[in-house]
């Protein structure tokens, strides 16, 4: 079949019916594969191979509306995060949308920025607008949800929820003994904004670990951040706020890598360096984690994985494929870079 645009004339619009035609297949059998139902399962390999190739020849492209109002579905689902234009969301995002794009579903982001009216209006707007399930991200779910849902990074236990979530325990554990090995002892924290869905468990997680290893905590050398910057001045005042407290620390472990930016910029206008004087490790592995100076040592969340991970749990569950997990677990790994070094003063 051979399409020609006429002079003044709209192209020709390839229906369903006939790539079927070209094809000498029934349009039941075409749908079932380009819309890959479950009926598709018993059609032999060499067919759909056919099909596909056939489609992408004659350019044909679904008519979404047709198909929306024949399944009674919107193939659409809502992400409802905290921020969209930070690394860490962003990340996230990114990996829902490559998994999303591959099984030719739509979805809508909302950001919230941790105004509880805005996060109750706009889930309201997205069952509105017939999402079919949701997918949060550094958003606690506080109420069971009338959709099918998945929490990346979410802690609470909550029927109809998946909580996809990092080991933090493993995450300490990780960063601690990193540290401990190059003999630093006096080590500073920097604690998560308690408005971030992670920063209870990852505290803990820390708390966990040094008692278990043996590594004091000092209350003095411990900030609490409360700001809700996602750029590096997040890390900044406060690890101005540890330097004025004058008392010595060779190492700061950061919330996350946007705050560890921003204290090894702190660090270095007070004349000190890094990693000679005080190694710094941050949390996320984030892209600019990797090109600032010092490059930044971190424990890697797999961020965009992360998403892939939520999308495909959120998309198997609507389509009835398998029961939903409470919670699935993702292992972080130490990525060693430039910012940590040997304690001063050690052998």
């Amino acid at each position: 079949m051979v399409l020609v645009k006429k002079a003044g004339h709209k192209p020709q619009v390839i229906t369903l019916k006939a790539v079927a035609q070209h094809l000498g297949l029934t349009p039941g059998t075409v749908s079932a594969v380009l819309n890959d139902s479950p009926s598709a399962r018993s059609i032999p390999q060499e067919t759909k191979n056919r099909i596909h190739a056939a489609a992408k020849e004659l350019n044909y492209k679904p008519n979404f509306f047709a198909r929306t109002l024949r399944n009674k579905r919107t193939y659409t689902i809502g992400v409802i995060a905290e921020e969209i234009g930070d690394s860490y969301s962003s990340a996230i995002i990114s990996g829902i949308e490559q998994y999303l794009r591959q099984k030719n579903y739509f979805f809508l982001t909302v950001a919230h920025r941790h105004d509880p009216e805005l996060l109750c209006r706009y889930s309201q707007m997205l069952s509105e607008r017939g999402v079919e399930g949701i997918i949060t991200v550094d958003t606690t779910v506080n109420d069971v949800p009338s959709l099918p849902t998945v929490a990346v990074a979410g802690h609470k236990k909550l029927k109809g929820v998946t909580n996809i979530i990092l080991d933090h325990d493993r995450a300490a554990v990780l960063a601690l003994t990193h540290l401990q090995e190059l003999r630093h002892q006096r080590i500073a924290f920097m604690k998560g904004n308690p408005i971030s869905s992670d920063s209870k468990e990852r505290w803990e997680g820390i708390c966990r670990v040094a008692e278990r290893i043996g590594l004091d905590i000092d209350p003095e050398l411990t900030v609490q951040l409360d700001a809700d910057d996602p750029t590096p001045r997040l890390g900044y005042p406060f690890t101005k706020q540890l330097l004025v407290r004058q008392k010595p620390f060779t190492a700061l472990f950061a919330y996350n890598d946007i705050s560890a930016i921003g204290a090894i910029r702190a660090i270095q206008e007070q004349g000190l360096r890094v990693p000679q004087d005080i190694s710094v490790i941050g949390f996320d592995d984030i892209p600019a984690a990797a090109f600032n100076t010092p490059s930044v040592t971190t424990v890697r969340q797999p961020l965009n994985r992360m998403g892939e991970v939520a999308a495909q749990s959120l998309l198997e569950r609507i389509e009835g494929k398998k029961e939903y997990p409470d919670e699935i677990a993702i292992e972080p790994e130490l990525v060693v870079r430039e910012s940590t070094a040997k304690a001063p003063g050690s052998c």
